[in-house]
C-alpha cells in the first residue's frame, strides 16, 4: 500500500498499455481509463506480471464531466496519485487535402489531445498540491504529444496543431508545477508501431528503409513506456518542461 500510484490514460493498448506496465516495473501500481473495455484484461495482465497492481475506468476524456469523475475514482481507489500520464489521443478522421479538413475532425483533434490533457493535469495538478496530498514517490506529469509538434504533416493539419498545442500546455504546466516539486515532461514519439499507424504501415516501411529517420526500424510502445518511466522515476532530475524526442532520430534536420 506504499507504492505509487500513477494514471494514465488511454491505458487499454499500445503506448498507454506500454507504458502501464514499464511504470508497474519501476515500482508504481497503476490506475488506466479508456473509452472501451476491450483489451484492458490484457493490460491488468501484463501490470500484474510486471509486480503491480491495476484498477481501470472507463472514461472519454472529450466529456469534462467524465475528467473530474476519473479523478475523483482515482483518488478514492489507492489514496491518491503521484503521477499521471497524459497518453490518450486520436489521429485525424482522414488524411488528405487540408482544404478539406471537416470541422469533426479538428474538434475531435483539439478535444482529445489537447483540451482532455490540460483538463484531466488540473485536476490532478489540484489535488497533488492540496495540503495532505500523498507523496509515496516521484511524482510528475506527462504530455504525450508527438514528433509532429515539431514536423510539418499537412495530410493531418488538425492532428499535427493539437500536438504542438499540447507541447505549450507541458510547459507551461512546468512553470506552474515547478514550485511543487513536480517535473512535467513532454514525450514526442515518431513512427511507433500502435493501432493509429495499423493502416499506414507499409507506406511506413517503405520510408524507414529509404531513411526516414537515423535508426531504421520502427519505433515500439515499449520504448516510450521505457522512456516515461525512467522520468517518472527521477532519471533526469533537472529537467522540466522539456521535450524528449523518442523517435529514432526522426527530428533531426538533414542536409
Amino acid at each position: 500500500m506504499n507504492r505509487p500510484v500513477a494514471l494514465v490514460t488511454g491505458a487499454r493498448r499500445g503506448i498507454g498499455r506500454a507504458s502501464c506496465v514499464a511504470l508497474a516495473a519501476a515500482g508504481y501500481d497503476v490506475l488506466g481509463c479508456d473509452i472501451g473495455a476491450d483489451g484492458f484484461d490484457e493490460t491488468a495482465q501484463a501490470v500484474e506480471a510486471a509486480g503491480g497492481r491495476f484498477a481501470w475506468h472507463l472514461c472519454d476524456v472529450s466529456d469534462l464531466g467524465q475528467i473530474e469523475l476519473l479523478v475523483d475514482w482515482a483518488w478514492q481507489i489507492w489514496g491518491g496519485v503521484e503521477a499521471l500520464v497524459n497518453n490518450a489521443g486520436v489521429g485525424a478522421l482522414q488524411r488528405g487535402d487540408l482544404l478539406e479538413v471537416s470541422v469533426e475532425s479538428w474538434d475531435r483533434c483539439l478535444d482529445i489531445n489537447t483540451r482532455a490533457p490540460f483538463f484531466v493535469s488540473q485536476h490532478v495538478a489540484r489535488r497533488m498540491v492540496a495540503e495532505g496530498a500523498p507523496q509515496r514517490g516521484n511524482r510528475a506529469l506527462v504530455f504525450i504529444s508527438s514528433a509532429n509538434a515539431a514536423l510539418v504533416s499537412a495530410d493531418r493539419t488538425e492532428y499535427s496543431a493539437s500536438k504542438i498545442a499540447v507541447s505549450m500546455v507541458a510547459r507551461c504546466f512546468a512553470v506552474r508545477m515547478a514550485e511543487e516539486g513536480v517535473p512535467v515532461y513532454d514525450i514526442r514519439p515518431g513512427v511507433i508501431r500502435t493501432d493509429m499507424t495499423a493502416a499506414v504501415t507499409a507506406r511506413y516501411d517503405k520510408r524507414i528503409a529509404e531513411g526516414l529517420s537515423p535508426v531504421k526500424r520502427w519505433g515500439e510502445p515499449e520504448d516510450v513506456g521505457r522512456a516515461i518511466a525512467a522520468l517518472v522515476t527521477g532519471a533526469i532530475p533537472f529537467s522540466t518542461g522539456d521535450a524528449f524526442h523518442i523517435d529514432g532520430g526522426l527530428h533531426l534536420h538533414r542536409l
